[in-house]
């Protein structure tokens, strides 16, 4: 298959996906325009919050492929301070988002907008498309401490800190990733 071919492949992939899991993820533009989706940072607070570069006790390193993770589970102690070095290993975008299942759910809305304005594409992130729907909407962004959204190729990390008896996943929600098995689990001990 030639080089043009695969590009297409995947592109029509991407589409395939988006608009098979459009009806699970449309909600009110009008929501996000006000500002009151269900994206609200205070609620990081039950998850955890920013880590402070000091107290990083361990690193990890991990990969995102094509719907799926590499590790596909981690185990933290309650409170401890983790530096996330996050690879982009596959061939479309990635996000790693730490998060319970119930913000994951209502950050799916934002993503699929992100797709309509032209932010996410299947291989590329067109960040002047995000600024516009930033100051448009008030999100668009995704410059989230819990999270970090990558091009294929690309590298990011995350300084986090978890909080105590949390139940908590770490997702890709770029539209249908979370659905086909992008997901694994955190678990909290003492």
């Amino acid at each position: 298959m030639g080089l043009w071919q695969t590009y297409r492949m995947k592109r029509l992939l991407f589409i395939v996906l988006v608009l098979a899991f459009l009806p699970v993820f449309l909600v009110s533009n009008q929501t996000f325009a006000a500002g009151e989706g269900n994206h609200d940072h205070k609620k990081l607070a039950n998850i955890g919050s920013p880590g402070n570069e000091s107290k990083v006790k361990r690193i990890v390193n991990i990969s995102m492929f094509d719907h799926y993770f590499k590790p596909q589970s981690l185990q933290f102690k309650e409170g401890e301070t983790v530096r996330f070095i996050v690879r982009n290993s596959g061939e479309f975008v990635h996000e790693f988002s730490i998060a319970t299942k119930e913000m994951h759910k209502s950050h799916g809305p934002e993503m699929l907008m992100m797709v309509d304005y032209g932010v996410l594409g299947a291989e590329k992130i067109d960040w002047d498309a995000a600024e516009l729907m930033q100051k448009k909407l008030g999100h668009g962004m995704h410059n989230e401490p819990n999270s970090v959204l990558l091009e294929p190729g690309k590298t990011g990390e995350i300084v986090w800190t978890f909080s105590t008896h949390a139940v908590l996943e770490f997702a890709c929600n770029v539209p249908g990733h979370y659905e086909s098995g992008m997901v694994g689990k955190i678990k909290l001990t003492h």
